[in-house]
């Protein structure tokens, strides 16, 4: 879907959008997609509107990792085992490329073919947008970057940062789901809360035990930065423990669904237990 959805060759930004599908096509998890299509699965929302919301997320998702790469960043060569957009193109045509994946995902949101009801559009487009600016990701980039000159090592900062650079979007896919399907949010807003703050402990000790190898990106370069990490917070046991018991307050979160959440609970205990 996200392939058929991209532009191809438009005149006169040709570079561009080769740009936009280096980026977005390559190899990824597209967990966040995922978990919008089995969280609309829960409503029995057709699944061709739930996989249209999940390609104009990953478009945002995208756009973000193009732009964290550059060197004003995290200046990152790879990603996803392959050179950074700025590395295979340039820093001026990644930068136009994240900012065009960023608009393509609410040209898509907007089109009837995601739902034939505008207000349903409406809240998908301001929820993506508030989950992907100032008070969601942008705002958690802000404090990330900011953590490598403030020597913010306390848990609760690093909870926070993580809560809206990874977080938000998290929350969105799950929520998005609900909004499809005009059903209560609150059971996958918990969830998601739960998933977004596991994933990101497991991240931070992978940086620690995996290889740019098998990562397909650099390792350790938080600890290079001088930011804290929640395995230099809470040690690697801990850490490790407390992802393990955020799966199952994840998994618990999800009980009034019964049997139909079963994708979703595996996906949660995937995210821990994933390599890469």
């Amino acid at each position: 879907m996200l392939d058929r959805l991209l532009p191809v060759d438009a005149f006169p930004a040709r570079r561009v959008t080769e740009a936009m599908r280096y980026a977005a096509l390559g190899q990824g998890k597209r967990l966040r997609p995922f978990l919008v299509v089995e969280s609309a699965a829960l409503f029995g929302v057709p699944r061709a509107q739930a996989l249209r919301t999940g390609a104009a997320l990953e478009c945002v998702h995208c756009y973000s990792l193009v732009h964290d790469d550059l060197p004003a960043m995290d200046d990152d060569d790879l990603r996803r085992g392959k050179p950074t957009a700025h590395k295979a193109f340039d820093e001026a045509t990644a930068i136009l490329a994240g900012d065009a994946l960023l608009t393509h995902a609410f040209e898509i949101l907007a089109d009837e073919a995601t739902h034939p009801d505008a207000a349903v559009r409406v809240a998908l487009i301001s929820k993506l947008a508030r989950a992907a600016g100032v008070a969601g990701m942008v705002g958690g980039q802000m404090l990330d970057i900011e953590a490598e000159t403030a020597n913010a090592a306390e848990l609760a900062h690093i909870g926070l940062i993580q809560s809206l650079k990874t977080g938000a979007l998290f929350r969105y896919a799950c929520e998005a789901g609900a909004i499809l399907g005009g059903a209560d949010p609150a059971p996958l807003i918990r969830y998601a809360q739960k998933i977004g703050l596991a994933f990101q402990i497991a991240d931070d000790i992978l940086d620690v035990e995996s290889t740019p190898e098998a990562l397909g990106k650099a390792t350790q370069k938080d600890k290079a930065m001088g930011k804290a990490t929640f395995v230099d917070l809470l040690g690697m046991d801990e850490a490790k423990r407390r992802a393990a018991a955020l799966v199952d307050e994840a998994v618990e979160s999800l009980s009034v669904y019964g049997e139909k959440a079963r994708v979703l609970d595996e996906a949660a205990r995937f995210i821990v237990e994933r390599r890469k």
